[in-house]
């Protein structure tokens, strides 16, 4: 049996996005903003982007002012997400605060069911079930050490979880047809813009760049906005969309193991088990409802 280079690639790809807590919670020791954060990586990412853009020659092959800005906006979604995602993980451990980002799973489901109208399958039903019992077991309620933590932490993750639900979801309906690298990098525009635009009174506290911010924000953009989609660029053509789905889901491990090993943060046997149950609540929605189409087709062709 010859071993899929793509899953892989998702898959380091999935693992790179795991380690940005590492680096943001970096930052925030060092006493940087969390806009000082949002605006270096926006500008190291913008950078990096647009440079493997034009120095791949990708295709400008379907733009207009129209798409553009579409593109733009929706990369503006990116640019939400990363400002909760830190801003929750100022407020609470690295391992709660992508336990609530990892929510935009079930988000996802429902903006399909209101703007599509694309009713969820039984078996999402009950994978969404599952991960909202997965989210109580990983989020440490039953030991009491979720009282105590910052509301605002709380709010800045889910709303995380809703942005970054909102960016799979249009990135999936706007302009399409554009080379991927070209719409990547227009994406990242939109969202710099946006980053700069809400943290204008950060701007001049950047200059001059010391060397730790400068550390923190590499390791940020690097893990967050540019390698993981270099990677999944790769390999994501090469599996189908419900595995992609599965293999990305190593982030919530991957980021919890490293929060545990690297920020010495405490995780419970309990918070494993619901981790586990989350994704294994993202498998059964995957392949339970591949299982669901291929069954009506195969009773579609043999009537």
């Amino acid at each position: 049996m010859k071993f899929n280079k793509g899953i892989l690639f998702i898959l380091l790809g999935a693992s790179f996005f795991g380690f940005t807590p590492i680096f943001a919670k970096l930052g925030f020791s060092y006493g940087y903003s969390l806009g000082q954060i949002n605006i270096v990586q926006m500008v190291i990412s913008l950078f990096l982007l647009w440079s493997f853009t034009l120095l791949k020659r990708s295709s400008f092959k379907g733009l207009n002012k129209k798409n553009v800005l579409q593109i733009m906006i929706t990369g503006c979604f990116i640019g939400l997400t990363s400002i909760f995602y830190y801003g929750s993980m100022q407020y609470l451990p690295a391992s709660l605060a992508i336990i609530l980002m990892f929510q935009f799973v079930w988000i996802g489901i429902i903006l399909e069911w209101i703007f599509s109208k694309i009713k969820p399958a039984p078996v999402t039903v009950l994978s969404i079930i599952l991960i909202l019992i997965g989210v109580f077991f990983a989020s440490n309620i039953l030991n009491g050490d979720i009282q105590g933590l910052p509301l605002k932490g709380f709010i800045y993750g889910i709303l995380s979880a809703f942005t970054y639900a909102g960016f799979i979801f249009f990135s999936g309906k706007v302009a399409v047809n554009v080379d991927a690298w070209t719409r990547s990098s227009l994406m990242v525009t939109g969202s710099t813009i946006l980053v700069f635009i809400l943290f204008m009174r950060d701007v001049p506290t950047v200059l001059p760049l010391e060397k730790d911010l400068l550390t923190t924000a590499i390791g940020v953009s690097l893990f967050g906005a540019v390698l993981p989609p270099l990677f999944f660029a790769v390999g994501a053509p090469l599996v189908s969309g419900g595995i992609a789905n599965i293999l990305t889901s190593i982030e919530l491990p991957i980021a919890i193991l490293s929060a545990s090993i690297i920020l010495a943060e405490a995780v419970t046997p309990l918070q494993w088990v619901g981790t586990a149950i989350i994704l294994v609540a993202i498998g059964l929605n995957e392949l339970g409802t591949n299982f669901f189409r291929i069954r009506e087709h195969f009773k579609k062709t043999s009537h």
